[in-house]
């Protein structure tokens, strides 16, 4: 009867530390959401010459909301996340998805930089923190709510490699590739799923208007020069720097254990805090993973042969972001504004040039 008793209280401090970090995570939530704002206020960024939010070119099905819908969406999407995590961590104690889950949301504090490294540039009507924050600045516009739901993207493709995977395992002998394999395996499953994810989501939201790529390579781009242009084989590839090793982490032997559990203790790195442990090192490897991200754009960034400018510019309350004068050079009117990071590390000492004469073929003359 003691052992049952004690059984049953250890089974309730469980599940109210559970519940006690859920309600941490909505706090948190609820905390970043009282600094939201819509629209633009610091004249680094928005355009004196305009007033609300006219757009000169039509969204998908010609609807003028979506951004709407996407802040709407955040904030159920991020309920049912924690609710989902607060469950799973109830029934599996230590769960390295949960953990996984947590990480992917935390590398969020890099996306200032990740949206400026492949000229981002967000529709202001998003939710997004105040764009005269120091950090927050890096953004070429804003930095949006909704990002912070990255771990349904960046950890979101393990969940079919993996589905796949185990299937693929159940009918191959155990001297198959997949079998002697399996993380080669899960790694070219997670690179082939987040690839086709990537594209179709982006094209997508890039179509809707939430945000817009400025500046793309012409090659390897789809629909280069318009406002929908997508730079297909340069983001949907580097983005699973991110998601291939999210997934990989959390794949587990046939021990039961997960890879990042095992690396962990391998490591030996809190060996009194295995789950801690194991949390460290999610988040570390996926900053890396992250930082490589960042740092492929920035290498074309700093190349200058991003050069295909998207016009019309769809966000007029917004200064066109120009920070190596292509968008002049093309004919899209101004003002124009080159944002933060503009000398060195977009491969421009003296900052973004003074003199951008037209092209002969401008190609947004006309456009805007």
């Amino acid at each position: 009867m003691d052992s049952d008793s004690s059984a049953i209280q250890v089974t309730r401090y469980k599940n109210s530390i559970a519940w006690f970090w859920g309600l941490v995570g909505l706090a948190s939530l609820v905390w970043c959401a009282s600094f939201l704002r819509t629209g633009l206020t610091s004249e680094r960024v928005a355009n004196p010459a305009v007033s609300g939010a006219p757009r000169p070119v039509d969204f998908l099905f010609g609807y003028p909301h979506w951004a709407d819908w996407a802040n709407y969406f955040t904030v159920i999407a991020m309920l049912v996340v924690i609710v989902l995590c607060v469950m799973s961590w109830r029934k599996n104690p230590g769960n390295p998805s949960v953990l996984m889950a947590i990480a992917s949301t935390a590398i969020v504090w890099q996306d200032p930089i990740m949206n400026w490294a492949p000229y981002a540039v967000y529709n202001p009507e998003l939710w997004h923190l105040p764009e005269w924050w120091p950090y927050v600045s890096i953004s070429p516009t804003v930095e949006p709510f909704i990002v912070i739901g990255y771990c349904m993207f960046y950890f979101g493709p393990y969940f079919p490699a993996i589905w796949i995977l185990r299937r693929i395992q159940a009918k191959k002998p155990m001297d198959a590739f997949v079998w002697r394999h399996p993380l080669w395996s899960l790694a070219g499953l997670i690179l082939v799923i987040g690839f086709v994810m990537d594209m179709l989501l982006e094209v997508t939201l890039v179509r809707t208007g939430l945000y817009i790529y400025s500046q793309v390579i012409p090659w390897g781009s789809l629909f280069p020069g318009t406002t929908f242009q997508f730079p297909l084989i340069w983001e949907s590839t580097f983005v699973t720097f991110v998601m291939i090793p999210a997934g990989v982490l959390c794949y587990r032997d046939d021990t039961g254990r997960a890879v990042a559990e095992k690396l962990a203790q391998k490591l030996r790195l809190l060996s009194s805090r295995p789950r801690l442990a194991t949390f460290l090192l999610m988040f570390g490897i996926l900053n890396i993973a992250y930082f490589m991200y960042g740092g492929a754009f920035g290498i074309i960034r700093a190349s200058g042969i991003a050069t295909a400018v998207a016009c019309p510019y769809p966000f007029p309350e917004a200064k066109v972001y120009d920070p190596q004068g292509f968008y002049e050079r093309e004919g899209e009117p101004g003002p124009y504004f080159e944002g933060l990071w503009n000398t060195w590390m977009t491969g421009q000492p003296e900052g973004r040039p003074a003199n951008n004469p037209i092209n002969p073929n401008a190609a947004c003359v006309g456009e805007s």
